[in-house]
């Protein structure tokens, strides 16, 4: 949440939130390579507001109106100078922004997934708290942020949690009172992470018990305690926590908002381009959510437009690869400072239309 982030360091301390990140990624280096006196070059990709923080530099006017980044050329800059673990003399690549609400893992993943590089019409979707947008057509890149809130990623949700061990990450809703699932690691189900929380919205609508406005009908599962309308998902005797789990109409809630900040973002870049959905030739998922998203229950919320699934192209952690192809290449350093520049970028939070 990287509003929450802004706030806390202009109102708090920045050097506190700055000081976990280089922890964090002090215990991953160590993790990923013991024998640290070994690595000579590390490059990093994030979004703008970890960018900032990291590299000390201001903040403020991400936060206003028109959010412009201090910088957004790619930078090398002495590992120890970061803080960062790892050989005498260590660099630390640091891949380009392209505005406030963009950043280099953004640009990442353009380089991984090749959506610079295509002559086809093609929409490329990071989904998360905010989710990033672009789209290749007749070989120009248009690309947009929308602040979609944390429900994809288990936020803001009764029973939401990460993508860990136990998390129910698919989910079949029957009826109200039959539902299949299936967890991380096959544990007893300790909550829902973002891939099952909308198998679940998108199993509510297709069995009406939600209807289009979102709310919950009376019937088998739905049930009222005091002002807290919910369904019961599984019940606690089939449960890792000894809990009940329930999707409440508070959660749908917050899947509605999610789905309407990305549904929205998608069909402002498309009148951007002036094209239609039709036109759309491949689309591309990357992130944590859309390494487990079901298309078929994207499109059954309305997510996004009306695709056939042969459409749907899932790429993982493309943020990593690309970050990966930059560590051992100078030329993607270069190819990636040109995309940054190039991509037309188009600012939903000052946009009329999006709120």
């Amino acid at each position: 949440d990287v509003i929450s982030r802004i706030s806390y360091a202009l109102e708090k301390s920045g050097a506190v939130l700055r000081e976990v990140a280089v922890k964090g990624l002090n215990g991953l280096i160590r993790k990923l390579c013991p024998e640290t006196d070994r690595i000579v070059e590390i490059t990093l990709a994030g979004n703008t507001v970890m960018h900032h923080l990291l590299l000390e530099l201001p903040l403020r006017q991400l936060g206003l109106a028109p959010y412009r980044p201090s910088t957004v050329e790619p930078l090398d800059i002495k590992a120890r100078d970061l803080g960062l673990t790892g050989a005498p003399g260590a660099y630390v690549h640091v891949l380009p922004n392209v505005g406030g609400f963009i950043g280099g893992d953004h640009v990442a993943m353009i380089l991984a997934t090749g959506i610079h590089a295509t002559d086809r019409t093609v929409l490329g979707l990071d989904i998360g708290t905010n989710t990033e947008i672009v789209l290749a057509h007749r070989g120009t890149l248009t690309s947009t942020s929308c602040a979609s809130g944390p429900a994809f990623e288990g936020g803001h949700i009764t029973h939401g949690m990460d993508a860990k061990p136990g998390a129910i990450e698919r989910l079949k809703i029957n009826t109200a009172d039959r539902v299949e699932f299936q967890t991380i690691d096959n544990l007893p189900p300790l909550g829902l992470c973002g891939s099952g929380i909308l198998d679940a919205v998108a199993g509510l609508c297709r069995t009406g018990i939600i209807n289009r406005q979102g709310k919950l009908a009376s019937g088998p599962g739905v049930r009222q305690t005091g002002t807290k309308r919910e369904l019961l998902l599984i019940p606690a005797e089939k449960t890792g926590t000894g809990k009940d789990i329930t999707l409440t109409q508070k959660d749908i809630h917050e899947v509605q908002l999610a789905k309407a900040a990305v549904r929205t973002g998608i069909d402002l870049l498309l009148e951007e381009v002036e094209i239609g959905w039709e036109e759309i030739e491949d689309v591309i998922i990357a992130g944590g959510f859309g390494s487990s998203m079901s298309p078929a229950s994207g499109l059954a919320i309305g997510l996004v437009p009306p695709f056939t699934n042969q459409q749907f192209k899932v790429m993982g952690n493309a943020a990593g690869a690309g970050s990966r192809l930059c560590l051992i290449s100078r030329a993607e350093r270069t190819r990636a400072r040109e995309v940054a520049r190039n991509i037309n970028y188009l600012d939903l939070m000052t946009h009329p239309q999006f709120h």
